[in-house]
């Protein structure tokens, strides 16, 4: 049967990567005081299309025996931001403000299939949104929230790329730019653009050459937040809202660096820059933005990203502006997983439990049950084989302990080491309890 391309699938031992991943992630979320909601997979489609350019990217809902001429009116939503947005809106009355919230679901995009690209995919969001008005330390806490929470995954090192779209407009309208908002979607087609078809689309947009080459000398400064104030301000463009977006995208380069993020990753960490190329396509976002390149893996493009919104969410009485980051979890981890990211072991289990004959089944599930009442993942021999073969079962699942009844003894396999062990008192290693996280080496990526 031809394999669905686009739809990743994992492994049992890849599986539990996922998991010790997304466990960690909501740990690092709830830690930090963001509640959890789960929204619907479909919305309608007049939502998810006025949000931004993902018209070719939506999946529309269609019943297989829908009555002629019936319109089909939902679709998949391809994101986690939009559906939040209307879900603010509709539970508004119920909500506390500013409201915290974490949410692990899958989206949908009807992309061309490609490494680190896919037609279905798990994203991990983060968000805080304010009812009226949202201060702007929320910007520095999600991505400071993120920034800790990556930086405690298994995986190479990051760069976390901040900017502010405040800055590329504000520097447009000192250019004397008429449609300054025009020009961020397609500065923001630089990692993917020569310059050159850059410039034509700028020039297509009605930008002299002089406004076109100040639009991409911006656009080339990066460093820290400081620095990179300095540089544009020796380009000679002045604007309010130039120095607005200047100040905040400093704030947010020093608060995640001051959050003590950086270095504690397992391969190197998470490095903060100020990147003026970024600016995000979708049309929602008004001033902070965050991307993340992971080292090695540049070529796969951001795996987190997101900003500020203050017009998303809005009913005809209230505003309700908000900011937030939103992990890839699946472009993150395919490829590592391919490239040999895996957990120690393709079960949970920590003991086999071996049968010695059919006769003693009870016995050897009694025994299992004891384990087990004390959060020790436990199964049984699917049969009495003899015991070599038992052990070779327990081998090939990366089972570490077989528990023999008939004797009241418990063996390492991997060690040799076997002892008198009572079920109700017995304790494995605490690294034995869950599967461990296999590493990719340094070595492996270079």
């Amino acid at each position: 049967m031809a394999k669905l391309s686009g739809f990743p699938e994992f492994l049992p031992a890849d599986r539990a990567v996922e998991q010790h991943v997304l466990d960690h992630l909501r740990r690092v979320f709830e830690l930090h005081g963001f509640a959890n909601i789960e929204t619907r997979a479909v919305e309608t489609r007049e939502t998810l299309l006025r949000k931004g350019e993902i018209d070719k990217e939506v999946y529309v809902v269609q019943r297989l025996h829908a009555a002629e001429g019936e319109s089909t009116d939902l679709a998949l939503h391809y994101d986690l931001t939009v559906p939040f947005a209307r879900y603010v809106l509709e539970n508004s009355n119920e909500l506390d403000f500013p409201f915290r919230r974490w949410q692990i679901q899958k989206v949908w995009r009807g992309e061309r299939p490609q490494q680190g690209r896919f037609r279905e995919f798990t994203q991990a969001d983060i968000d805080i949104v304010g009812r009226g008005s949202l201060p702007f330390h929320a910007d520095v806490e999600v991505a400071q929230v993120m920034a800790e929470a990556l930086a405690g995954l298994p995986i190479p090192s990051l760069t976390l790329q901040v900017s502010n779209r405040k800055v590329l407009e504000g520097f447009a309208l000192g250019l004397g730019i008429a449609k300054p908002t025009a020009v961020m979607p397609i500065v923001d087609k630089l990692d993917k653009l020569p310059r050159d078809r850059v410039v034509a689309e700028l020039h297509h947009l009605g930008l002299a050459e002089a406004q076109a080459e100040s639009v991409l000398d911006l656009a080339s400064i990066s460093g820290g937040g400081a620095d990179v104030a300095e540089r544009v301000r020796a380009l000679g463009v002045s604007h309010p809202l130039l120095d607005e977006g200047l100040d905040e995208l400093a704030a947010v380069v020093d608060g995640v660096q001051a959050g003590g993020a950086a270095g504690a990753a397992g391969l190197g960490g998470v490095t903060v820059v100020a990147d003026l190329r970024i600016a995000r396509g979708l049309d929602y976002y008004t001033g902070t933005v965050f991307e993340t390149r992971m080292a090695g893996y540049e070529h796969l493009g951001s795996i987190c990203s997101g900003g500020r919104y203050d017009q998303l969410a809005a009913d005809r009485r209230t505003t309700y502006p908000g900011v937030g980051i939103s992990l890839g979890v699946s472009r993150l981890l395919v490829p590592l997983v391919a490239d040999g990211l895996t957990a120690s072991r393709s079960v949970p289990s920590v003991v086999l439990v071996s049968l010695a004959d059919d006769e003693s089944r009870a016995e050897a599930t009694d025994v299992a049950r004891r384990l087990r009442a004390r959060g020790i993942s436990t199964e049984l021999a699917p049969k009495p084989d003899k015991f070599g073969k038992q052990i070779q079962h327990a081998e090939k699942r990366g089972i570490p302990f077989v528990w023999f009844p008939a004797d009241g003894s418990v063996k390492d396999i991997r060690s040799g080491e076997q002892i008198p062990a009572d079920p109700d008192h017995w304790d494995p290693p605490p690294a034995d309890l869950r599967p461990q996280i296999l590493s990719i080496t340094k070595e492996q990526l270079s």
